[in-house]
Order: structure tokens, then sequence, then C-alpha cells
């Protein structure tokens, strides 16, 4: 008798875990947006006809969600100091969620805060992709002054929605 009540007890035992373990297992994954590599060289498509038109030797770089590098094209000219400071723009833009200037103009008001953030870079040119709400990516321009980055990242986030 005695082991019938604790053969009871061990299978309700395990009934009770398999349940809490797949309610547990059973939360819905997220579904979400991913930049494609055709959306990434749409968007430089885009950035590097605003940059020849107006003579820039821009660096442009195009990140997923992750910061992770997905395109770059470097234009004819373009300084090889500024690839890693295009990327780091891209990954900025996507890390919060904003454009660069956004933090840059902190910056600039005095929060020196942000100079400490690893892997930030507070410096105009740099734009999320943005989908349904949602950051799918980032553009990062650089070669030219701030303001030109960034109407040359514009134009690439512009061909990327279009």
């Amino acid at each position: 008798m005695v082991n019938v009540r604790g053969t009871l007890i061990g299978i309700g035992l395990a009934v009770l875990a398999g349940v809490l373990i797949a309610g547990a297992a059973s939360g819905e994954l997220l579904t979400k947006k991913s930049l494609s590599l055709e959306d990434a060289k749409k968007a430089v498509a885009g950035a590097a006809e605003e940059s020849r038109k107006n003579n820039w030797k821009m660096i442009i770089a195009v990140v997923d969600d992750g910061g992770h590098l997905i395109c770059l094209e470097r234009l004819d000219g373009g300084q090889v100091g500024s690839i890693d400071v295009a990327i780091g723009k891209a990954r900025t833009a996507v890390a919060f969620r904003r454009p660069t200037k956004a933090l840059e103009d902190a910056v600039n008001a005095g929060n020196n805060a942000i100079l400490t953030f690893p892997n930030t870079l507070p410096r105009e040119g740099g734009l999320p992709f943005i989908v349904d709400g949602m950051v799918v990516g980032g553009i990062g321009v650089s070669g030219a002054k701030s303001s030109e980055d960034s109407q040359v990242a514009k134009a690439g986030v512009d061909a990327f929605s279009k």
C-alpha cells in the first residue's frame, strides 16, 4: 500500500512538472521584420546617388537591427578613416532608435555622459530604418560635413521607404 501511494505521488508530481514546463514553453515567439540585403543595397544606392549628385566622396554603411554590418560602399575617393565612422553612426542610430543628430545635440547641450557610452558615436549622419514603428536597421554616412552626411543618409532612408 505504501508503494502504491508513493507511486501515485510520484506520478502526480511528474504530471505537475510536465504541465509547468509545457506552460512555460508555450509562450509565443515574437515575429519581427528584418532588413534584407536587397533593402540595404536599395538604401545605399539612394544615398550614393545623392552623394554623387553633390560631388561628395562618402562612405555609406547599413546595419541590421542588431548593429551588424549588411552593406558598405566606399565611393571613389572616400577616405578610409570614414569607414568606421559611418558604421558607428549606423550602429548608434539603431542602438538608440533615433537619428544620431539627437545625441550630438544632447552632447552640445552639456549632456557629456553620452560620450562615456560604449560604442556610441554621437555625430550627425546616422538614421534608423523604421517599419511599423520598429527599428529594423540603420544607415550611417561619413566623409563630408555632418549636415551633408545626414542629407545623404536621409536619401538612403527615402530610397528604402519607396
